[in-house]
């Protein structure tokens, strides 16, 4: 079964902050690359927090609506 979130995301190593998350400190959505379940993501805030586990592709789609702009801020 595939694993859909981490309970303590400060367990993995290699989060890097997302390029569209505020600079300032505030919403701060950091990724986990080349992880074996997908893509986790966490709050850059609550660290030893959980992480959301999403399927590779999903993500790409997502990222992908991003940069198109179909999200607004």
């Amino acid at each position: 079964m595939t694993e859909r979130s981490i309970s303590n995301a400060a367990a993995l190593s290699g989060w890097r902050k997302s390029s569209y998350s505020s600079g300032d400190g505030g919403s701060c959505v950091e990724v986990l690359d080349d992880h074996p379940s997908g893509i986790p993501v966490r709050d850059s805030k609550t660290p030893r927090g959980p992480a959301l586990v999403f399927p590779t592709a999903i993500w790409s789609m997502f990222v992908t609506a991003l940069k198109a702009g179909k999200f607004p801020a």
